[in-house]
């Protein structure tokens, strides 16, 4: 069975132009059209059937674009914070109703040119509760948060070591036991997740070699726009 795939869409665009700041990342627009577009072309192509969208603030405007998702190919179905942000960790616990026993998760602002299938069967191998997609980064586009060794995250913060030479690449398989105990409405960020799942020898890692691609810095949205628009020219 294909899983769900959550994407964590309740960023605003605080870190790009001023007249940006008042729209979602997700509809940001990128190469000609809102990101989300891409993204969700993107899952179809890797053979996605169902994605759920955490949305926060101004997601109805997500909601008004993306639809029910047919237009993608999609089944897209919505789970929204509510009055107050509930970071990352938080939105997902409150998605978890949609999500099914296992899922994906993917940030709203990340292009990841990857084959979804490989990650899925990775895990699936794996038997851990949760994996972690990471590449081998050294501080090139951004710090390096994670310590891989023998297909296990040993170390993952957003507080990196001289002995992280990986990052989050940005795509994670989770199972639901990974929230046991919680309770719907809790605020956490899902980086204390997963740096609690790495410490305890529960968190897999799944190596990819091909850079990841963000719209969350101005330096990331140029180099995201330049790679879409450079795929799109080479299917003509």
């Amino acid at each position: 069975m294909t899983p769900r795939i959550a994407v964590l869409a309740g960023g605003l665009a605080t870190r790009m132009l001023p007249l940006r700041r008042e729209v979602p990342k997700s509809l940001m627009e990128v190469a000609g059209e809102p990101f989300i577009a891409h993204q969700l072309r993107l899952f179809r192509r890797e053979g996605l059937t169902e994605a759920v969208l955490c949305v926060g603030h101004l997601g109805g405007m997500i909601q008004e674009f993306v639809g029910d998702g047919r237009a993608f190919g999609l089944k897209v179905t919505y789970s929204n914070d509510g009055q107050s942000p509930l970071g990352t960790g938080g939105a997902l616990l409150r998605a978890l109703p949609l999500l099914g026993p296992e899922f994906l998760v993917i940030y709203g602002d990340s292009y990841l040119d990857i084959s979804f299938g490989a990650v899925v069967q990775a895990f699936r191998s794996s038997r851990a509760p949760a994996m972690m997609t990471v590449f081998e980064n050294r501080n090139r586009w951004d710090r390096s948060n994670v310590a891989f060794v023998d297909g296990r995250i040993v170390a993952y913060s957003k507080k990196p070591t001289p002995e992280m030479a990986h990052i989050d690449f940005g795509l994670q398989a989770v199972r639901v036991e990974c929230f046991a105990g919680m309770t719907a409405g809790q605020t956490f960020d899902l980086a204390r997740l997963y740096s609690d799942l790495a410490r305890t020898g529960c968190l897999a890692g799944y190596e990819v070699h091909r850079r990841f691609y963000e719209i969350g810095s101005p330096r990331g949205f140029e180099e995201a726009e330049a790679y879409l628009l450079s795929q799109r020219d080479g299917q003509r």
